[in-house]
């Protein structure tokens, strides 16, 4: 509700109660006291201050933030192949062995039969990381898999849309294509 402003209040527009002396005439303030008093401008103009220093305050917070998250994902990005590549460490060290022992081996037999043990610690270790080899020959080509790099006329007419042969094979990493199948396709 809307209150009637008293008469005082119309006669003193800044607020000010004017006191009155023993003699009922009203004290005005004195101009210092007055002066002294913040105004409408003055206080709005601390809030804007304050306001701008909060928000800059918080802009600079907000970057630092950024700053750090980025600093943080290129970490993660050149430490994310760590633990492929330390579980390849010991693949290596084996292929070193073989090419020592390969310069004072008198028999190519020993020296296959090592290779081939490499080769499938090797197929081990990426298995256990999630690669998985694509089988291709026999399947029906499919350009999502394959890459095809030729086409030949089919053998039969059954091989006629398939994968005939298989120049260099294809990988899953944990069911996604990582490497498609470079094949030779049947006419």
């Amino acid at each position: 509700m809307l209150k009637k402003k008293k008469k005082e209040d119309i006669e003193n527009p800044e607020g000010f109660n004017n006191a009155n002396n023993e003699n009922g005439q009203a004290v005005i303030p004195e101009t210092e006291e007055i002066e002294n008093m913040p105004t409408a401008a003055d206080v709005l103009k601390e809030e804007l201050a304050t306001a701008n220093d909060r928000y800059l305050r918080l802009y600079a917070e907000f970057d630092n933030f950024r700053r750090r998250t980025i600093k943080e994902r290129e970490d993660a990005r050149k430490m994310e192949g760590k633990d492929v590549i330390v579980s390849l460490l010991p693949v290596l060290d084996d292929f070193d062995r073989a090419l020592r022992s390969m310069e004072s081996a008198a028999d190519v037999a020993p020296v296959k039969e090592g290779v081939n043990l490499i080769q499938n610690k090797l197929k081990n270790t990426l298995t256990q990381k999630g690669l998985k080899a694509m089988e291709s020959i026999g399947n029906p080509f499919d350009p999502e898999l394959h890459e095809a790099i030729t086409n030949i006329p089919a053998p039969t007419e059954d091989w006629k849309g398939k994968v005939i042969d298989e120049m260099e094979k294809g990988y899953y990493l944990n069911d996604k294509v990582v490497r498609f199948a470079k094949v030779i396709v049947g006419a």
